[in-house]
Parts: C-alpha cells; sequence; structure tokens
C-alpha cells in the first residue's frame, strides 16, 4: 500500500481527528498529546500538520486587541486588579491564563495556593500549571458528601502540588459537619494546620457559582426572602447582586475558608464561563472575594452588557 493510500485510510483520518481535537480544541499541550494517544511527540506534530493540510483544521487569526480590551474594561467596571479574556469558551485552556497570573505575581517561595472546587477548577487542573516549585497547596473546604468527579477537593489538591512542584496538605473533614463535629475537627493538627494556612493564603483559585436555584441546590436552608437574593457563591459564601454576604443556617459550622479570608488574599482568582454566570461574576467580583478573573469573551461581553444596562446602585467599596 502506498504512503498515500494510507494517509488517506479511515484509521488514519481518526488519528488526525484525535490529535486535532486533544491539541487544539482540549488544550493540550504536544508531549500530552503524544502520552495520550501513545505515540511519539514528532508523530502528533506530523498528524497536526496534516490536520491543517487536510482542513480538518482551519486556522482563522482574531483581532488581538478585542479579548485585551474587553479585559481592560471588566477590570475597570469590576475594581478587580487583573482580568484574562480568553477568545474561547473551552475551559481547558484556562490553565494557560490561570499560569500566566500565577507567573506575573512573582510569588515568594514557600507561597500558599488554596485551591477551589467545581467543574471550571477540574478543568483547569486538567489542562495544567506551571511549576512553583516549594508552594503549599490546601484546599478552600472540605470534603464534599458528593461523589461527583468536580467535587473532590483533596484530590485536586495533589494534582496541582504534583503540577507545580510543592506539598499538598490535605483536609480530611466534611465540608459541612455538625456543629459538635465540627469542634473536635479543629483540634486536629492536620486540620488545624491547613485552617492556618487560609489566614496566609498568598493565592486563591476558585469557581464562582451560580445562584443556589439555578445550580439545583436547595438544602441549605436560605429563609424565602434571603433564598431570591442569591446571585452565586465562592466556598459556600453566598451573595447578592451586590456582593453583600446572604447567610444560610449552616454556614457557622462550614469547615471552610472564611469570607474574610478570602478578601485578604492578595491575588485570588475567581473562574468561569457562561452567560448564566454574569451576575455570578459581578457579585463576587462586588464581594471581594477575588481579585481577578479569569473568562471567555462571550461571558465578558455579557457582563458588560448587564453592568451598562444595570450598573447597580452605588460603589463596591461599602460592599466589604
Amino acid at each position: 500500500m502506498s504512503r498515500r493510500s494510507r494517509m488517506s485510510s479511515p484509521s488514519r483520518r481518526t488519528l488526525l481527528h484525535t490529535a486535532a481535537k486533544l491539541h487544539y480544541l482540549d488544550g493540550l499541550s504536544q508531549i500530552e498529546v503524544a502520552r495520550r494517544m501513545e505515540v511519539s511527540t514528532a508523530s502528533v506534530s506530523r498528524l497536526l500538520a496534516q490536520a491543517r493540510k487536510e482542513g480538518i483544521v482551519r486556522i482563522d487569526v482574531a483581532d488581538p486587541d478585542a479579548p485585551d480590551d474587553m479585559a481592560e474594561a471588566l477590570a475597570a467596571a469590576l475594581e478587580l486588579d487583573r482580568v484574562r479574556v480568553m477568545d474561547t469558551d473551552r475551559l481547558a485552556v484556562l490553565g494557560a491564563q490561570v499560569g500566566a497570573m500565577l507567573q506575573e505575581a512573582a510569588l515568594p517561595p514557600g507561597a500558599v495556593i488554596a485551591i477551589g472546587w467545581g467543574r471550571a477548577v477540574q478543568s483547569l487542573i486538567a489542562g495544567g500549571l506551571p511549576a512553583l516549585p516549594g508552594a503549599v497547596v490546601v484546599p478552600t473546604t472540605g470534603g464534599m458528601t458528593e461523589t461527583a468527579a468536580h467535587f473532590q477537593i483533596n484530590e485536586f489538591v495533589r494534582k496541582v502540588a504534583e503540577q507545580v512542584g510543592g506539598e499538598a496538605r490535605m483536609l480530611h473533614a466534611p465540608a459541612r459537619p455538625a456543629t459538635d463535629l465540627r469542634a473536635e475537627l479543629v483540634r486536629d493538627p492536620g486540620i488545624a494546620q491547613v485552617m492556618d494556612a487560609w489566614d496566609r493564603a498568598d493565592v486563591a483559585i476558585v469557581g464562582i457559582g451560580n445562584s443556589p436555584q439555578t445550580a439545583g441546590d436547595h438544602g441549605l436552608g436560605f429563609a424565602p426572602e434571603a433564598h431570591g437574593r442569591v446571585v452565586g457563591d465562592v466556598v459556600r459564601h453566598y451573595f447578592d447582586r451586590d456582593g453583600r454576604a446572604v447567610p444560610w443556617p449552616g454556614q457557622s459550622s462550614l469547615m471552610g475558608i472564611t469570607r474574610a479570608q478570602l478578601q485578604r488574599v492578595t491575588l485570588s482568582i475567581g473562574i468561569a464561563v457562561g452567560r448564566d454566570k454574569v451576575a455570578a461574576i459581578i457579585g463576587a467580583a462586588r464581594s471581594g472575594m477575588i481579585t481577578a478573573l479569569v473568562t471567555d469573551a462571550a461571558t465578558a461581553r455579557g457582563i458588560l452588557d448587564h453592568l451598562a444596562s444595570d450598573p447597580g446602585p452605588g460603589a463596591s467599596q461599602e460592599l466589604k
């Protein structure tokens, strides 16, 4: 069989599609694609070149200023220190954006990085983070009772520590223990060590959740009048459209970083994409629990449009 025939065979075309999807859509490096496909890096490079030649991959050069312009506008409108806007909503490319923020921050040796939970954080970790040797990585909350992969926060911590070359400190406790159990748990030296790290966190990387109504979480016990005010949360700290805290009955026993501790973190990166997250992102920024944001262009445009039509009462400095 000739080389030309082999190149056009179904199995070969499947390889082209697989390599192209993993690299261009999922945001994996050629090294990682090679590992996934169990081929050499040189083979992946050839597959990607052939995929472009055959039109499987079409590369358009977008206006390079548009995402940067929106990022600058968002930073000003939301009073955030840093904003990164991706030109795609593919969560797998989050790692590059968050990694750039971490490298720009010039973190000190032994920096404490607090990791949140959720699908966005899970996708971020899948994309990988840059080396930060000596970093101490801790969870922002105890383990979730749910079995879904995006709630496995101790596993997130382990993976991040492995990626950055740091030390993982797990929190072997439920997120919402009973009050008497929490009083016992905080006496454990390992748990106390993590809680102490929350006070010293240099970085927090957190997802921004929807309101309980949108997320389908109706078990928190909000009063009826409070429930309707909630637009989102960061690590179970719920807020309204102006960033004001909306407490819920079980919050006092929450095993997690506090709202005040998050507000003291110099670089607290909120990550969220999707038009359904617009109100939650605005509220999170106004709450002071995030100082930086990574989102996609469509969501950024939605935020700017929302703020233009409904800027909200007052400035955010009184919301903390």
